[in-house]
């Protein structure tokens, strides 16, 4: 199965940007959607942003307008573009395959003063 490394987090400040990348141990262009998971301490994994094979993206509302998802096959990764961050954003994210398959360490982001 293909499997993920997630790269790209950090600590911002509240309204700066961060770009994550995940790189496949694979092709992805066999994989339908790969999509953008955030998970804050004892709470459950919640999908942020999807991309499909033809490009289709889709968002939770609480991202939308603000992050961007992207894939580029010839490097097998998808990115998350994240502007105007919130502390609310705060989370470890990961990347996965629709379905999911081995989860990877993921990237811890934080957005604070």
């Amino acid at each position: 199965q293909v499997q993920f490394v997630e790269s790209g987090g950090g600590l911002v400040q509240p309204g700066r940007s961060l770009r994550l990348s995940c790189l496949a141990s694979g092709s992805i262009n066999d994989i339908y959607a790969t999509g953008w998971y955030r998970q804050v301490p004892g709470g459950q994994r919640e999908l942020v942003a999807v991309i499909t094979s033809g490009g289709t993206t889709n968002y939770a509302d609480s991202v939308k307008g603000r992050f961007l998802i992207s894939r580029d096959n010839t490097k097998n990764t998808v990115y998350l573009q994240m502007d105007s961050l919130k502390p609310e954003d705060t989370a470890a994210y990961y990347c996965n395959k629709l379905p999911v398959g081995p989860w990877g360490q993921g990237t811890q982001v934080t957005v604070s003063s």
